[in-house]
């Protein structure tokens, strides 16, 4: 059995893109989000691991969120699903907003603190390190007729645009596999930043393709 851990924000927690305006969000079913996809495309001899939250950073205490840090949670996740064969780690969205003030690169730098925290580790077999995929978020998309969360993500949409050359030369630096998922799957029109449940199902195909390349 291959253990495989992805950990991720709201796009692998399911956040249904029509409930951005509502006052609590809802969840793609589990056979929709592509975490369940993948794991029905695996089949037998796979067991996905979905560690999906809505709101998580790759290294930042969010002063309005509390526990979204993944840098802080990370290693006790990697101590409780351990042995993992794969991790698959997407990040970085979260980063983009005003209140952290950082930039595309150093949100890559962001996700290779955490890769390497995955990459050192004893959470595989064997008590080694498991292997890693690295995934580029998917760009955000128009957020004007949202003002309010255009406010807290200016101009998003360029600056996401920027992360795919510093993913993949972390994942070159640090010789992990790599997919970009820009190149698969744009954002719902409906908030400009989570997927749809075709999106959902068309990600999930190309990471079970990918997954099984690696194995």
């Amino acid at each position: 059995m291959k253990n495989i851990l992805c950990f991720g924000d709201s796009n692998t927690w399911g956040f249904i893109p029509e409930s951005i305006t509502e006052s609590h969000p809802r969840r793609h079913p589990h056979d929709v989000r592509w975490t369940g996809v993948l794991a029905r495309e695996l089949g037998e001899g796979f067991r996905v691991i979905e560690e999906g939250q809505n709101g998580r950073t790759t290294v930042h205490d969010d002063p309005f969120a509390l526990v979204r840090n993944a840098k802080s949670i990370l290693p006790a996740i990697l101590e409780s699903h351990k042995p993992l064969d794969l991790v698959v780690l997407m990040l970085g969205t979260n980063d983009l907003k005003n209140v952290f003030g950082v930039s595309p690169s150093e949100i890559a730098v962001g996700v290779k603190i955490l890769s390497q925290t995955i990459l050192s580790s004893d959470a595989g077999l064997a008590a080694k390190p498991p292997r890693l995929l690295l995934l580029c978020p998917p760009t955000v998309g128009q957020l004007a007729h949202l003002p309010d969360l255009e406010a807290k993500l200016s101009n998003a949409q360029a600056r996401s645009q920027q992360l795919p050359k510093h993913y993949e030369a972390v994942a070159a630096a640090l010789g992990c596999a790599y997919l970009n998922t820009q190149e698969i799957v744009t954002p719902s029109p409906v908030d400009g930043i989570h997927l749809d449940a075709a999106a959902h199902q068309k990600l999930a195909l190309a990471m079970a393709a990918k997954i099984k390349s690696l194995f």
